[in-house]
């Protein structure tokens, strides 16, 4: 293979504060500053870095209501969301505690033969999955 997995993914949120808080209580993300982005007054990004070389990329401008929204799954547009990969087994149960807790998920886990799997949703609302790999 010539890539070795994904960088960043972006997305634009209306309250990157609580988005980053969210996060770093989750996952133990490290969330960098915000800092001016584009040609666009009001355009500001912030980084979230969730894994060793992959971090989320969250924009928010002024006006924009795209973060406002939201679609039931498979409704989503070519993109629909987001899995994570737990490093450990440990860290998935840590994870699906968090989650629970922060009231993003119900902590069911799937079991997809090879994978297990819990959904959860973050405060903008974007659906996301986290993966362990068992097989």
């Amino acid at each position: 293979m010539l890539l070795d997995g994904v960088n960043h993914i972006a997305w634009i949120s209306k309250d990157v504060a609580r988005l980053g808080a969210f996060y770093a209580e989750v996952f133990d993300a490290e969330v960098g500053p915000t800092r001016e982005h584009g040609d666009e007054p009001g355009e500001t990004m912030t980084t979230i870095r969730i894994g060793p070389r992959t971090e989320l990329n969250i924009v928010t401008i002024e006006g924009n209501t795209e973060p406002d929204r939201q679609t039931p799954m498979w409704g989503r547009g070519r993109i629909d969301h987001v899995g994570l990969a737990a490093a450990t087994p440990e860290a998935f149960e840590t994870i699906r505690e968090r989650l629970v807790a922060a009231g993003a998920s119900d902590g069911t886990v799937n079991d997809f033969g090879g994978a297990l799997s819990m959904f959860f949703r973050d405060p903008d609302g974007l659906e996301g999955e986290v993966l362990l790999v068992t097989g």
